[in-house]
């Protein structure tokens, strides 16, 4: 029996990540006989405010699942004792995906309304993708958007100071906190404070000390001592426990009596930015670590009162962007198979109205900025590049899968193309994403035709 705090899902019952219409769908599927191919697009509507833009995450995660989803014994019986059919739980048993998946690469700047990803196979198999799907790029997209906001801030206004995830235990579980760090790093953080993140996804992990180190000792000048004896020079010290001037001037002190320099010091409460300027003054060349209710708006404010600081240390406002908590991604059927052809489909709910076909994604730049996208249909050519491309066909990845570092400099170089303008935390202008006249016709057409068969009905 796996562990009831962290292994709820194993290869065994990962098929079973996923809401339970989705099963009633594929049984109905199945009984019927009806499995026609067909092509799902995941995207997001709007942005959440005061966001200009979405860097897109997740990827690698997607295809780790597609490539490895079987139903196991455990999924298998648990769905038995549900009460689905045997020959319905025969067709899993013998799952696997065999379509095709088009995808924006990781680290991406994407819009509303732009396809991050678009799955196209028999039904039966797309259907069962969407809410793993969802779940992996929404999750890890607002992260690595509220990541990369964190980083241009300290662009504009800093000095290039790291950045380093300090979220994992206000994360919303323990695969978010793992999530959360690898979608941090793609969007330009220098690492995080999690082990086990770091060990997974090969990110650099960094480290001070906590409170608690401090108070067991019987002085802070003992805690101090002991800390630097074992660490020496790497040693950041907390200075804030008790006061964090008087912190600071101890710290320069054990460091001088122990004849080793001082690594740094770390500031975790009270006015950062005043604090930091009076500690700079203390301990000199030593290196100033800022953590404490951190986001893109609390270190531009920092940044912007002159506040002295090496690095920051983001947590719990990073791990659940608390300010902008949702993305609201999508995956919608937008194409389906009618008598032996791919015929485009789309939804007409009021306010969710969606874009039919299979997309294509181009970006027009001038003078090495991006200006508008065009958003039209898979194959219909224009000038600008093509952001989707292939990264599943016939159920087999296909091309090089990029390392996290590569995803990470993509969004760093990408997103510093952008004009300012799209880029503010505060009101950003929206980019401009443009209807091709293809998908607009098609759109046009195909609402008039649904809206002639339900005058029908």
């Amino acid at each position: 029996m796996s562990s009831p705090t962290f292994g709820y899902l194993t290869p065994e019952n990962l098929a079973l990540f996923t809401d339970r219409y989705e099963l009633t769908m594929l049984q109905g599927y199945h009984a019927q006989g009806h499995n026609p191919q067909a092509t799902f697009s995941l995207f997001f509507r709007d942005l959440p405010d005061q966001r200009g833009y979405a860097i897109a995450a997740g990827l690698e995660q997607v295809l780790h699942y597609v490539e490895t989803l079987e139903f196991g014994e455990r999924a298998l019986s648990y769905l038995e004792a549900e009460g689905f059919s045997e020959p319905f739980l025969d067709e899993l048993a013998d799952f696997s995906f065999s379509g095709e998946i088009w995808a924006v690469p990781e680290g991406t700047p994407v819009f509303p309304d732009e396809p991050i990803l678009e799955v196209t196979a028999p039904i039966f198999e797309a259907q069962l993708l969407e809410t793993a799907v969802i779940n992996q790029v929404n999750f890890q997209t607002l992260v690595a958007t509220k990541a990369r906001r964190m980083r241009d801030a300290v662009e504009r206004l800093g000095d290039g100071q790291s950045l380093v995830d300090f979220g994992s235990r206000r994360a919303h579980g323990t695969d978010a906190g793992l999530k959360a760090a690898r979608a941090a790093y793609i969007g330009g953080f220098t690492g995080t404070s999690n082990d086990a993140a770091a060990e997974a996804f090969d990110i650099p992990a960094f480290g001070t000390m906590a409170h608690s180190w401090i108070q067991s000792f019987p002085t802070e000048r003992e805690a101090f001592a002991a800390f630097v004896e074992e660490y020496g020079e790497d040693s950041t010290l907390l200075v804030d426990t008790y006061d964090t001037i008087a912190g600071a001037e101890l710290a320069v002190s054990v460091a001088d009596e122990l004849g080793v320099p001082l690594g740094g010091v770390r500031l975790d409460s009270g006015d950062l930015a005043a604090l930091s300027k009076e500690v700079a003054d203390i301990v000199g060349d030593a290196d100033i670590f800022v953590s404490s209710g951190l986001d893109e708006f609390e270190i531009a404010e920092f940044l912007a009162r002159g506040g002295v600081a090496d690095g920051f240390g983001p947590g719990t406002r990073l791990v659940t962007s608390a300010d902008q908590s949702s993305l609201d991604a999508v995956y919608k059927l937008v194409a389906v198979e009618h008598d032996g052809e791919m015929q485009p489909s789309m939804k007409l709910s009021s306010g969710k109205v969606t874009y039919p076909g299979p997309k294509s994604v181009r970006r027009l730049v001038t003078d090495g900025k991006p200006v508008e996208d065009v958003l039209g249909i898979r194959g219909e050519e224009g000038p600008g590049t093509e952001l989707l491309q292939p990264v599943v066909e016939n159920g087999t990845l296909v091309g090089e899968r990029p390392s996290l570092d590569v995803c990470r400099d993509r969004a760093i170089d990408q997103l510093r193309r952008f004009d300012e303008r799209y880029r503010s935390l505060e009101r950003p202008e929206r980019y401009q994403v443009t209807i091709s006249d293809g998908l607009s016709s098609l759109t046009d057409e195909l609402q008039q035709a649904l809206e002639a068969q339900l005058e029908r009905r």
